[in-house]
């Protein structure tokens, strides 16, 4: 598998080197060369499959030789150990649920392919290697989770103070060993511009190599197509060529995998991106003006991001394949209408939490009448106990899990700092020594 910088496309990486690198020149993306096209009959075959022999199949055309087919299934068999079902709402909606792995958040099945796949790819450091990572909310948890223990491995993540939920905070921050965490004096755009400059930093890259887990990742990336995939092959097929999808989205990543799942063929008719009132996509998908606001906080805590980083690879997809970004549905949905949907979705006898709900909002709205939706349900309401439990009054009580219920009692281990890169470039050498 051969892959390009989108902002510098002279330099091509392998897939190994993009998967241990993570960015090129400039901060640039990668992105693939060959582009996978299936046939109809291709599809529909691919359809037929379980999920995890068509997910390596898959991942298998995408990556080539670099890696043999039964070690991409061996990565898969232990990245996707847990269910995907498709969920019907009513007759016209369904929420496909991605909240079932170890940290109940769709970021799973990325974090644990790339971890999967780092053990396979063969690569000799002389440095230490550092997954340095910024979340806003379930990211954190996913990678902490899924390279815990990992040996001569450090895992370092960001995540803004006082702004994710204390459940997504006691996830990652009381594991330890070789995760650290660090809790930042400002917003998830002020931590994922300090894991930036650190990526920069001439210092940290001679003494260490750093390496990012976030959906930048085109390991992270190519997991998440596979679940698109799943979604359509629940569904008759009589119903899959009027699916429309809406995607919770914040650093874009979700969206940029659903549209290549359709660039493979995937008869996805569109895809609507939801955010919150972190708007800068729909803004710029009404207006042709790219004008991020400051963020906001938000009950959709991990969509609170105002300059997505993936958004680039969707340009980038568009501009390959000639079509217009306007094919493009999109909205954004306030605090008070989320929770007037979360209670909406109660109704109908399904429990959701913000983000979700941001999307079912948005296809709801949009869906026409001879179209059947999807919306992803990126987090379990768990994660979101005190707010759902808000917003549905008495009518519900949400029961931790007693893996989660252990988890709480135990202290956070986070380090903190302000948005100062100095701080942050000194504190990553002390962890690391």
């Amino acid at each position: 598998m051969k892959l390009y910088n989108i902002k510098e496309h002279s330099e091509q990486v392998t897939f190994s080197k993009a998967l241990l690198q993570g960015l090129g020149k400039d901060q640039g993306l990668f992105f693939p060369v060959d582009l996978p096209k299936f046939s109809t009959f291709e599809i529909n075959s691919l359809l037929e499959m379980n999920f995890i022999e068509r997910s390596a199949y898959i991942l298998s055309t995408y990556i080539g030789s670099e890696l043999s087919k039964n070690s991409i299934l061996s990565c898969v068999k232990n990245a996707f150990n847990f269910s995907v079902p498709l969920v019907f709402i009513n007759d016209k909606i369904a929420i496909l649920e991605l909240f079932h792995g170890p940290t109940l958040s769709f970021k799973d099945f990325g974090s644990q392919l790339m971890a999967q796949m780092l053990k396979k790819v063969d690569y000799q450091l002389k440095k230490p290697m550092v997954i340095l990572t910024a979340t806003s909310g379930d990211t954190g948890a996913a990678v902490a989770h899924a390279f815990f223990e990992i040996s001569n491995l450090h895992v370092i993540i960001l995540y803004p103070r006082g702004k994710i939920s204390v459940l997504q905070e006691k996830l990652f921050c009381t594991l330890g060993s070789n995760v650290s965490t660090i809790s930042v004096d400002g917003d998830f755009d002020a931590c994922q511009c300090l894991v930036k400059q650190a990526f920069l930093d001439s210092t940290l890259r001679q003494t260490l190599y750093l390496n990012s887990a976030n959906s930048i990742n085109i390991g992270r990336l190519l997991a998440q197509i596979c679940y698109y995939f799943e979604g359509m092959s629940q569904l008759p097929y009589q119903m899959r060529n009027k699916l429309v999808i809406a995607v919770p989205s914040g650093n874009f990543g979700n969206l940029t995998a659903g549209l290549l799942a359709q660039s493979c063929g995937l008869p996805v008719k569109r895809f609507i991106a939801a955010t919150n009132i972190n708007d800068t996509v729909p803004r710029f998908l009404q207006s042709g003006y790219w004008e991020p606001h400051p963020t906001v906080a938000t009950f959709s805590n991990a969509m609170d991001v105002s300059v997505p980083n993936n958004w680039p690879r969707i340009e980038e997809l568009f501009l390959r394949e000639k079509r217009s970004i306007k094919e493009l549905g999109y909205g954004s949905v306030n605090d008070t209408l989320t929770e007037k949907t979360i209670q909406d979705i109660a109704d109908l006898g399904y429990l959701s939490e913000p983000h979700t709900a941001v999307a079912y909002r948005l296809l709801y709205d949009q869906l026409d009448s001879d179209e059947l939706g999807v919306c992803l349900g990126t987090a379990h309401p768990v994660k979101f106990k005190e707010l759902v439990e808000r917003c549905l009054g008495k009518q519900i009580q949400i029961v931790l899990p007693d893996l989660l219920t252990e988890r709480m009692k135990l202290p956070i281990l986070s380090y903190e700092i302000s948005r100062c890169f100095s701080s942050l470039r000194n504190l990553i050498l002390r962890i690391t020594s």
